[in-house]
């Protein structure tokens, strides 16, 4: 079914009036508080800002349902998390966020939902500062379907709300369970990495593993896409940088970042690669499972151990001289065998849940644009 058809059998041949948000909701902006981080008084109650609860309070200015849409902050051109989030119950609003009053459920939802899908770029103001202040605010225009009859009207608007939240309950339900996994893969890999064996010895991390810097590259022979010509990958202190033409390393290894903020974040890399002078490339010694290294270092949270410099770093022989606990091959084995399948529910892009919840957004957003796809004024209304 096309989008106009699905819209056509969604209205049944009622008109759509595009009003300003300024006259479908209360305006509470003249009771919001804000108090400095030092004069708050610690409590229960959520202190909100542009983008969500800041802080947690005594006291309380408002009590009941509202939307909450933000009012500055960078967050109102990148929309890396949502600018209207709706709140129930007892709240404090500081002054980075407008604060409306719907009469319905079914509304607050609806504006909910069709704010986070636009662009808000004409409505903002400031560079620096990007801001969305009470007038342009109010001048946003909402697609209204059947205004002469207020039944019909939020009919409407609750069966489109209806078959998002749809969607949306189901992401909150495999987000949630994806959290209970890592808390519970986190748990047991704590438990067997710190297990004590009878015949566990300890090293250090020079010790058990071959430990040299990768070779320095020019970035002009680094191609971000693969080619018949780059088809390596090419590791730098931060993961993936793109495909080379040529390779440095060929077998099981583990990286260790060792320059920049995320230095000492731990990968695993295997078959034929090339490693930058930004990674360090480790392989086991005899007696050592490559994999049980990649759990263990990473469990270790080798970051700890950088350089206090503005560019943070670290030492390749730093990392040598850490002591490590290790237990026999046959126990590292076990290990990974588990973790790995822990590993795959939690972490994989193409397997387990972050791939159901990505597939469940990517659903959200179509049937979003679908349903929101009522036709346009003949004029916007624009800051």
């Amino acid at each position: 079914m096309s989008n106009t058809s699905f819209m056509e059998k969604l209205l049944d041949g009622v008109e759509v009036e595009w009003k300003p948000l300024g006259g479908l909701a209360q305006n509470l902006d003249s009771m919001r508080k804000p108090i400095t981080s030092g004069l708050r008084e610690s409590g229960e109650i959520p202190y909100y800002g542009a983008s969500g609860i800041v802080d947690y309070v005594k006291d309380y200015i408002f009590d009941g349902d509202f939307l909450l849409v933000s009012e500055d902050g960078a967050n109102l051109v990148a929309r890396t998390t949502p600018i209207a989030f709706s709140i129930s119950g007892k709240s404090w609003v500081n002054n980075h966020a407008h604060i409306l009053k719907f009469n319905t459920y079914v509304e607050r939802r609806f504006v909910d939902i069709y704010l986070n899908s636009i662009d808000l770029t004409p409505y903002i103001s400031g560079a620096a500062q990007p801001k969305l202040n009470q007038k342009n605010l109010n001048c946003i225009q909402i697609p209204i379907p059947c205004p002469e009859n207020p039944k019909k009207s939020l009919e409407i608007q609750a069966e489109i709300v209806r078959i998002l939240d749809t969607f949306t309950e189901l992401t909150t339900e495999l987000t949630t369970e994806l959290t209970a996994r890592k808390k519970q893969y986190n748990y047991y890999r704590d438990q067997l990495l710190t297990e004590v064996y009878d015949s566990t010895k300890e090293f250090t991390i020079g010790g058990i593993l071959d430990m040299r810097a990768g070779k320095n590259i020019k970035a002009k022979d680094i191609a971000e896409t693969e080619t018949s010509e780059h088809k390596y990958i090419c590791y730098g202190g931060n993961g993936s940088r793109g495909f080379v033409s040529n390779y440095s390393h060929n077998g099981n290894y583990v990286l260790i970042g060792r320059q920049g903020a995320l230095c000492g974040n731990v990968k695993r890399a295997k078959g034929k690669f090339y490693a930058t002078e930004h990674a360090v490339a480790c392989s086991p010694k005899d007696g050592i499972n490559i994999d049980w290294v990649f759990y263990m270092l990473t469990f270790m949270n080798l970051n700890q151990y950088k350089s206090k410099s503005a560019q943070p770093g670290l030492a390749v022989g730093n990392i040598a001289k850490l002591p490590i606990k290790v237990p026999p091959i046959e126990e590292q084995a076990r290990i990974v065998a588990i973790l790995d399948k822990f590993d795959t529910l939690t972490s994989s892009i193409t397997e387990g849940l972050p791939r159901e919840i990505a597939l469940r957004q990517q659903q959200y957003e179509y049937y979003r644009d679908l349903l929101l796809s009522f036709p346009k004024p003949d004029s916007e209304v624009a800051a």
